[in-house]
């Protein structure tokens, strides 16, 4: 995907909105990738790095609410918005159960989901460029210009160890899974590419360790977590 755009996973089984609907989105600054199905649309979203996720709920293979429990139990943070043809309340409410940050109801305008695009996003703390600004701590993380801060110091950081940084201060307190980051951030699990990773962590660990409210733990044979004492 484009460098600097807000990334959207679009999930859509009608392939005639979902096309209407990425090449709207696209138009409006967004990169937007777009699946047929909820398995599909999983499957990408463990693979590739996203910024916001537009769910329809009816879906083949496996439904909205489904995909979304499984996208928060990788990613607790990434914005949500739900498409349905549904308007009923017991459907909003599992929704919302399911990790929502938003419910639309078809038919809608183009122009209403744009503006519950950008909404979320302000909430949310992500920048409709696609950008994030993160607090650990003393420390200030620039995710788009792969900066890490603290007192009168910075440290310039590399593709791969800014991916890995914005996947644990997204999941800052909780355990991020080493294979879905490694699936995440490699594409792939396999043991050289899990050696490689544990290069970066160390590394981040030296980057991380002028605050000692700051830690970077490992999670043995689950993960990683950063640990940040308010």
């Amino acid at each position: 995907m484009e460098k600097g755009k807000t990334r959207l996973l679009l999930a859509e089984d009608d392939r005639n909105l979902g096309n209407i609907l990425k090449s709207y989105l696209d138009a409006k600054g967004y990169s937007t990738k777009l699946c047929v199905n909820g398995q599909e649309a999983f499957d990408l979203f463990m693979k590739e790095q996203f910024d916001f996720c537009i769910v329809d709920v009816m879906m083949p293979v496996k439904d909205g609410f489904t995909l979304a429990r499984e996208i928060r139990q990788h990613d607790k943070s990434i914005p949500l918005l739900f498409l349905t043809a549904k308007s009923l309340e017991e459907d909003k409410l599992k929704g919302f159960q399911a990790g929502a940050d938003d419910y639309l109801t078809k038919p809608f305008s183009m122009e209403e989901l744009l503006l519950r695009i950008e909404a979320i996003l302000r909430r949310s703390g992500h920048t409709t460029q696609g950008g994030k600004m993160f607090t650990v701590g003393r420390y200030s993380f620039d995710y788009n210009l792969q900066i890490l801060k603290w007192d009168d110091q910075e440290q310039r950081l590399t593709s791969k160890e800014t991916e890995l940084l914005r996947l644990l201060c997204e999941n800052k307190n909780e355990v991020l899974d080493r294979n879905y980051a490694l699936n995440k951030i490699w594409q792939d699990n396999s043991y050289f590419n899990a050696r490689s990773m544990d290069v970066y962590i160390a590394k981040l660990r030296k980057y991380l360790r002028a605050d000692e409210s700051v830690e970077l733990i490992n999670v043995h044979g689950v993960g990683f977590k950063l640990v940040v004492k308010e």
